[in-house]
């Protein structure tokens, strides 16, 4: 960033919506200093004049907090070096896509930019622009205090760091879970969540759903969460869904579809009339699973963005 010629911009994604994930909400309720600190340290390093926080709009209250904390930022002069702007999320899940939330900010509608050029060139209002997320921002300031070292150190099966889940589903202790990298469903579960709920087998088979794609591995072989490219998955925002036996796969798969078949924004129509055909293919049965993998490879290729790109892979594999 600091290569490109300013003036620069830095955009804050807050927009959480993926299915399952509740971290942002939970850093920002119960420590939105250590976030608004680490925002304004990564405004400083790329020499951002600007910085604009797009704050999800189901998230009322956090936005008036954020408001006040920026009044009193401002009050305290903690901010000469850049200039903080609060933007209300315009309700689409598709605004959380990099792109569309610059888009959004604009005062346009919310649909993704073909690439290249990339946000770090031609980004907000034609600038180059930063754009991150809130986990990233929360966590700056302890690896600045702490080193990188400290950061570097935890993690389990060769992987480093630690990771900020969003557990929920059949688990005794559902929340937001900070584990180390490489960690495994089951390891998640047991050491982290309280095991699964009272009546689920010993050994379940765990649905892990990262918003990525419910995968349906089985835990003990499925979540060193960072590896799961090999299963045709990946681990997006690191929610995690715990399901079991006990529940229908292909009603889970039926309405995650569903939902992206309603949160399309319809720029292409790969994703537009792709999720829309996915719906009428899954509620039939038996499913007809070369058509399915057909359509799927059809939006996986052709779609403009992520939704359309990574909607079969969310859905289809179960």
């Amino acid at each position: 960033m600091r290569a490109e010629p300013g003036p620069r911009i830095f955009a804050v994604n807050a927009d959480e919506g993926e299915p399952g994930t509740f971290k942002d909400r939970y850093y920002l309720e119960r420590d939105p200093h250590r976030f608004l600190e680490g925002m304004l340290l990564a405004a400083w390093v790329v020499e951002a004049t600007d910085t604009y926080i797009y704050i999800r709009d189901e998230y009322p209250e956090l936005r008036l907090m954020l408001l006040d904390e920026i009044e009193k930022l401002e009050a305290a002069e903690l901010t000469p070096h850049t200039k903080l702007h609060l933007r209300r999320g315009a309700g689409a899940y598709i605004c959380g896509e990099e792109s569309a939330m610059i888009e959004s900010i604009e005062g346009k509608r919310g649909l993704p930019r073909h690439r290249p050029p990339y946000l770090a060139q031609v980004g907000l209002f034609g600038r180059p622009t930063l754009e991150q997320n809130v986990e990233t921002l929360f966590w700056l300031r302890d690896i600045v205090e702490k080193g990188a070292g400290w950061m570097t150190s935890q993690g389990r099966r060769e992987r480093k760091g630690f990771r900020s889940f969003s557990v929920s589903g059949r688990v005794k202790k559902p929340g937001v879970v900070v584990a180390p990298a490489g960690v495994t469903v089951r390891e998640l579960i047991n050491e982290y969540c309280g095991g699964m709920i009272d009546g689920e087998p010993s050994r379940p088979i765990c649905r892990a759903a990262p918003p990525a794609h419910p995968s349906g591995l089985d835990g003990r072989r499925a979540a060193r969460l960072r590896t799961l490219e090999k299963y045709g998955c990946f681990v997006g925002s690191h929610a995690v869904v715990i399901l079991s036996d006990k529940d229908d796969m292909k009603a889970v798969a039926l309405n995650l579809i569903k939902f992206f078949e309603d949160e399309s924004c319809g720029q292409c129509t790969p994703c537009r009339v792709g999720t829309e055909k996915a719906v009428k293919l899954m509620a039939q049965g038996p499913w007809d699973v070369a058509l399915l993998t057909e359509l799927s490879t059809l939006m996986r290729d052709a779609s403009i963005c992520g939704l359309g790109q990574a909607a079969p892979t969310r859905c289809c594999a179960c």
